[in-house]
């Protein structure tokens, strides 16, 4: 079995409030999860206006179809043009 994980921490430059980010984080959330077979969440900073931090993460038998999922996410994300990304961590298990 191999689990893969995905932190991303994204930037919101122009948000004033928890309401505007909660907004860009359904819409984050529910764009990858129609588009891709993971889980994704918000993980932490959930009191800071203008950081999201979402997890994401993937299950399969082959290392690198889910390398290469994640990455398909990551590249998803940035294309929304949602949010600015500041930083991200895959980390890839065989278990």
């Amino acid at each position: 079995m191999v689990v893969g994980t995905l932190k991303i921490e994204l930037y919101l430059p122009e948000n004033r409030s928890l309401k505007g980010k909660r907004k860009v984080v359904k819409s984050l959330v529910g764009k990858v999860k129609s588009k891709f077979n993971v889980s994704i969440a918000e993980v932490d900073s959930n009191d800071k206006w203008q950081k999201i931090e979402l997890g994401v993460s993937a299950v399969g038998n082959d290392r690198r179809h889910i390398d290469s999922s994640l990455n398909h996410v990551l590249g998803f994300l940035e294309s929304l043009y949602l949010a600015q990304i500041v930083d991200s961590r895959m980390e890839i298990f065989n278990l």
